[in-house]
């Protein structure tokens, strides 16, 4: 079996004169990415390997997360960043047979097109919910029946859970 981990970057600010690339994390996101972290350690949910944008926020959600789950092979993608789901699918789709457990972080809308592409079958009120909205540090767990990430196809997979920091009673989701 293989699991994809999406995690949606945490919060971040707008400040004045800044390119988006280089938008940090605001109050909300740093308090929220270690909840994330948390979440991950104590449901065992580490990655064999993390794909990462280049953009400062993911860069910031990955320090806080990986503060709590400790070191892990890290990749950053530049195709990761404003993504289209197509290119999405293709890193996944690239990933090397070692890893087992990928944990992707990244943006909206194409970490929320790229789960509901992927999505077959699974959890209801996660669908539900993930239909509606893929806040910030939202995270999908989708698992697949398969030995290879380059046989992932659309609607292969099975949503086993989407949690969102309000779901975990830390605050507002946005």
């Amino acid at each position: 079996m293989l699991r994809l981990l999406l995690l949606r970057h945490a919060k971040a600010a707008w400040p004045s004169g800044v390119l988006d690339l280089d938008r940090p994390l605001a109050k909300r996101g740093q308090e929220a990415a270690p909840v994330m972290g948390t979440y991950l350690k104590r449901e065992r949910l580490e990655p064999d390997l993390v794909i990462l944008s280049p953009a400062r926020r993911t860069e910031e959600t990955w320090e806080r997360v990986q503060s709590i789950l400790g070191d892990i092979q890290t990749r950053r993608d530049g195709r990761i960043y404003e993504a289209p789901v197509g290119r999405l699918l293709d890193v996944v789709q690239e990933v090397e047979p070692g890893v087992r457990t990928l944990l992707m972080i990244g943006h909206n809308p194409g970490f929320e097109e790229l789960a509901k592409l992927l999505i077959g079958e699974g959890d209801i009120d996660g669908i539900l919910r993930l239909g509606q909205k893929y806040p910030t540090a939202g995270l999908a767990v989708i698992d697949f029946p398969l030995e290879a990430w380059s046989a992932i196809k659309p609607k292969s997979g099975t949503l086993e859970r989407f949690v969102t920091p309000k779901s975990l009673g830390n605050g507002e989701d946005d």
